[in-house]
């Protein structure tokens, strides 16, 4: 257990019951006390995110010996440490990926799941980065194995995953290819570099990524929606093509034909990132710290951040988030 040079009580955001937005209430509870490898933070600031949404709503817990409060990304000052801790001292200032407790004054994580803040980058901007980069970088370019030159398909082109995706996918070389659902949408996703940018409401994106592709499909399909989108995934994607299911938004798959998925000899992969083990994590944020932060630090990739709130109107971030209004990261500023 970790000495605290302080002691009192923090304030944090309770999902008071399982509902909509007004389910989640201050309230006053204890500081967590640190287990072997981790340090505190005192969070200047935390991400608003899908599956923050899920858990209010009933349907994603958090893994066991989790935090019940919710946010899973935070940017902030280390301000107590284990004793086992060898990265990172009092003052630190990191973001870090956690598996619960972002929606608060303070919250812990292991040390291998933190990292520094990229060059140039204030607080709130860096608290934009762990849980969209770590989901991208795992699906996209670990389970997806995009590589330059192939085409990519990102669905939900605007949201806080599909503005990285396009980020990333661009600067690793991709032909990026985004579905949105307003004109406005679209203009921001081609402004963040997507190539062609499709009107799921108005247009099929089925054959305009033929048409893109000269017939061929994309390589790579990510997906939050499922739905009806899983049977167009199938047909929507290139021979040997990669589909990676990173959501149900939609709910379950509709009237699936399996052919296209034998004829295409299609990869079908889905993960949360939520569950994984600590050292699982570890590799990730290894990945993206030499991969992905010096290119942060060089200004080559910026999170876009479309809108903040004070942590007390947390419910009005996840009405926000719920209407799908947003283009880009939804924050919480401490």
């Amino acid at each position: 257990m970790s000495v605290y040079p302080f002691d009192k009580e923090m304030v944090a955001v309770e999902i008071s019951q399982p509902g909509e937005p007004d389910v989640l209430t201050m309230i006053k509870m204890s500081i967590p006390e640190l287990s072997a490898g981790e340090i505190l933070v005192k969070v200047a600031a935390a991400g608003v995110n899908r599956p923050d949404v899920a858990q209010r709503r009933g349907y994603y817990p958090p893994p066991a010996g989790a935090s019940e409060i919710p946010g899973l990304e935070v940017s902030g000052t280390v301000v107590a440490v284990d004793p086992a801790v060898t990265r990172y001292a009092v003052g630190d200032q990191v973001c870090a990926l956690i598996a619960g407790g972002g929606y608060a004054e303070y919250c812990k994580v292991h040390e291998s799941n933190a990292l520094p803040i990229p060059k140039g980058y204030s607080l709130l901007e860096a608290a934009a980065l762990p849980e969209t980069f770590f989901t991208v970088w795992v699906n996209l370019f670990q389970r997806g194995k995009l590589k330059a030159g192939e085409t990519v398909l990102v669905h939900g082109g605007t949201s806080g995953i599909g503005t990285v995706a396009t980020l990333l996918a661009k600067t690793f070389g991709a032909y990026v290819i985004t579905t949105v659902g307003s004109q406005e949408k679209r203009q921001a996703s081609l402004a963040l570099g997507a190539d062609i940018s499709i009107n799921y409401k108005t247009e099929d994106f089925v054959e305009l990524t033929f048409q893109a592709t000269n017939g061929r499909g994309a390589d790579v399909i990510v997906d939050l929606i499922a739905g009806d989108y899983v049977a167009k995934n199938f047909q929507a994607a290139a021979i040997e093509g990669r589909i990676i299911q990173i959501g149900v938004q939609s709910g379950k798959a509709k009237a699936l034909n399996l052919m296209p998925l034998l004829q295409k000899r299609l990869t079908i992969t889905g993960s949360t990132l939520r569950s994984r083990s600590v050292e699982d994590k570890a590799s990730i944020a290894h990945d993206l710290c030499e991969k992905v932060w010096p290119l942060l630090g060089q200004g080559k990739i910026k999170p876009k951040i479309f809108k903040t709130f004070p942590l007390s109107q947390a419910s009005k971030a996840h009405e926000l988030m719920e209407s799908s209004e947003h283009i880009g990261k939804i924050m919480l500023v401490v």
